[in-house]
């Protein structure tokens, strides 16, 4: 287990004011905040590890505890308490309240060393005062872990019960670290979208005497299609039309996520206009999105002869003007 300094994890002096340490957080988290580095494992335990820090330095009574006992955690963290050194005057008797969760979950061993879980650390052994006293090991819930999942829109749209297959590092015999593959049926909510997570109970990391595992939580990545855009909850899907279709209106088949349908395109509509489908798009409920179909007027690259005299006729007696200056 290593020292853990929280002032040189924040980037901030000793002397530096609560204030001071609460803007330096706040810069990191927000580089380094794994909803913002999605997969990123480095950017996600370089965040725990400011969290942890911020969590002591920015409460006075934690940051006094840590200024005094932190240096010296090897004497006590075996019960030994050497070379005359004592806590704080009523260190036994301290609770604490931790904002990264109950019992300071998802922690580093060094601040439980420290601090000791939801109060206290220590555990009377041989009466009262640090000498005698022994480091309690408790309980503890293993932390969440994260894995991207990718799906198509179409699987996104309907949802469902998926397979899914993972590789996770246990500890085998003797210590020896080892890597499992593990399948888990998942509940895929239908109209889920790009970036949402899906919590799976207990199937994080594991705990430590005795505590219970984590959860996983599946990071939703929707591939990219060949026909429809999204744009937050909704779905846009680009559909030609021939130019007589635009100016008389025609009834045209279109494609959904949830199967074609016929549309009605009304007399003189202009290229770039978007109709609308309701609740075709993504998420559930009163937020469920629609699908926007956007019309794209198309000419013919190439002409028969007959075509480009039916052409020229039309341009010879229309009235229509695309450009007035």
């Amino acid at each position: 287990m290593d020292y853990k300094d929280y002032y040189k994890i924040l980037g901030v002096p000793k002397t530096a004011t609560k204030e001071e340490i609460s803007k330096a957080f706040k810069k990191l988290a927000r580089k380094y905040h794994p909803d913002l580095n999605p997969g990123d494992a480095q950017a996600e335990t370089k965040f725990k590890e400011m969290n942890e820090a911020n969590e002591v330095l920015k409460d006075p009574e934690k940051r006094k505890l840590y200024d005094q006992l932190g240096p010296n955690w090897e004497q006590y963290q075996q019960g030994g308490g050497g070379g005359g050194f004592r806590p704080p005057p009523g260190y036994e008797n301290m609770r604490f309240n931790f904002g990264g969760g109950a019992g300071g979950e998802g922690f580093s061993d060094f601040f439980e060393t420290i601090f000791g879980g939801a109060g206290g650390g220590f555990s009377s052994g041989s009466g009262p005062g640090f000498g005698g006293d022994r480091f309690a090991r408790r309980p503890r819930r293993g932390s969440d872990s994260e894995a991207l999942y990718e799906l198509s829109l179409e699987e996104a749209y309907r949802g469902g019960t998926k397979s899914v297959t993972l590789q996770e590092q246990t500890t085998g015999a003797g210590g020896v670290p080892r890597v499992e593959t593990k399948t888990l049926d998942v509940k895929v909510p239908a109209g889920i979208k790009d970036g949402q997570r899906i919590r799976l109970s207990g199937q994080g990391n594991p705990g430590s005497h005795g505590g219970g595992a984590g959860d996983l939580y599946l990071r939703i990545k929707i591939r990219q299609h060949h026909m429809y855009k999204i744009q937050d909850n909704n779905v846009i899907l680009d559909l030609p039309l021939a130019p007589w279709e635009a100016t008389l209106g025609a009834t045209v088949r279109v494609s959904t996520l949830d199967g074609p349908v016929e549309m009605n395109i009304p007399a003189g509509i202009a290229s770039g206009k978007k109709l609308r489908i309701a609740g075709k798009g993504l998420g559930s409920g009163s937020k469920k999105g629609d699908q926007f179909v956007r019309l794209m007027v198309k000419v013919p690259e190439q002409l028969s002869e007959e075509e480009r005299e039916l052409w020229e006729k039309l341009a010879a007696v229309s009235t229509f003007k695309p450009r007035e200056y």
